[in-house]
């Protein structure tokens, strides 16, 4: 059962205001995105264009894959799906924000720092995500959140961007309660 949290006429909104978080703080030297995979690629994409409209200068962009640092690789029935790590730029004494749709546990988001330590040591590291679940299992906190929304464990938020293979999808944000989960 799915109920819409976020319509395709509030998402645009929600994604401006993370826009104009990341101006405002205004970073000397610049910053770059990083999108993790795969919600956050295209979240980031899209934070970058309102940036660029709104100071003229569009961010440099970099796609990280973590699926060989998550804690929970091995442990579960399905190979991970390796995607694409695109960095291309020097990451060493570099602002970066990492971009994720929704922030959950925290887990990711930890196997994120650990994949781009990787790859060089940023200046500063700081996080955007479209949703705050509240309650991460650890201690890891966004700097910008287009919207904060706590929800029991056993429910799920899924982020769903147009453009993505199925032509009636739309940038929405939808709630999807597993069959134990009772209204």
């Amino acid at each position: 059962m799915q109920k819409l949290l976020m319509s395709a006429t509030k998402m645009p909104e929600v994604i401006r205001q993370i826009a104009r978080k990341i101006v405002d703080a205004g970073f000397p030297g610049g910053y770059a995105l990083v999108g993790i995979h795969e919600e956050g690629v295209p979240l980031s994409e899209k934070i970058a264009d309102e940036i660029g409209k709104m100071s003229g200068c569009r961010p440099p962009l970099a796609k990280l894959d973590i699926s060989m640092y998550r804690d929970d690789i091995g442990k579960t029935k399905h190979l991970p799906r390796i995607r694409e790590t695109d960095i291309p730029f020097d990451i060493n004494d570099r602002t970066l924000i990492l971009v994720d749709d929704v922030l959950s546990s925290g887990r990711t988001i930890r196997a994120a720092l650990d994949a781009i330590n990787d790859y060089g040591r940023p200046a500063l590291i700081r996080l955007a995500v479209l949703i705050d679940r509240g309650n991460p299992e650890y201690p890891i906190r966004a700097d910008y959140v287009g919207k904060k929304i706590e929800l029991p464990p056993d429910h799920r938020i899924t982020v769903r961007f147009e453009g993505e293979g199925d032509p009636g999808v739309f940038d929405e944000l939808w709630l999807d309660k597993h069959p134990s989960v009772k209204e």
